[in-house]
């Protein structure tokens, strides 16, 4: 039997520039099955940020979706191509950098995040090491993500989106 693999679709909107990613159904189903649930009801995506701490991380924060996941397939140390969520409780971020967010008013956020470049480091000056989920791999379009990504870095994110959306047309066996 083939199982077709699912794919979605990472989208910088301003720099118009997308990547194609592969869920990692069998390493992560629960995180995967929830991203792809969530899609289902249309794109996922907001203000798109450049990591400070983690280093080659571009992401956006989201409205918590589905049940709480827990960890699964985690990291601390993603590497380029890495696609990862993390769920974040309200008290876990800063005050202002909830407010700059305007997610202030939420009980808790999903990060979605795309990592395009080595040496990453997941960990934060006020809580120590966040791990996330892996649960996709970008499989098409890197070098470009990774060019416009590193833009976003040295000429700022300011009225930059990153989006995320379901493919449902590509078949592909596992």
């Amino acid at each position: 039997m083939i199982v077709l693999s699912r794919f979605i679709k990472i989208e910088l909107q301003k720099r118009g520039v997308s990547c194609v990613a592969e869920l990692l159904e069998k390493e992560a189903p629960r995180t995967s099955a929830a991203v792809w649930e969530a899609l289902g009801q249309g794109e996922l995506g907001g203000e798109a940020q450049h990591a400070k701490y983690a280093r080659n991380e571009v992401y956006t924060m989201v409205p918590r979706f589905g049940e709480e996941i827990g960890q699964e397939n985690p990291t601390v140390t993603p590497i380029p191509g890495d696609v990862v969520l993390f769920s974040f409780p309200g008290g876990m971020l800063d005050k202002s950098f909830k407010v700059d967010q305007g997610i202030d008013h939420l009980p808790g956020v999903i990060d979605l995040a795309i990592f395009y470049g080595r040496n990453n480091l997941l960990i934060n000056g006020d809580v120590g090491w966040v791990p996330g989920n892996v649960y996709a791999s970008i499989v098409e379009g890197l070098d470009v993500m990774a060019e416009a990504c590193h833009d976003v870095w040295r000429s700022g994110s300011v009225g930059e989106r990153l989006v995320y959306s379901r493919i449902t047309d590509r078949p592909g066996p596992h």
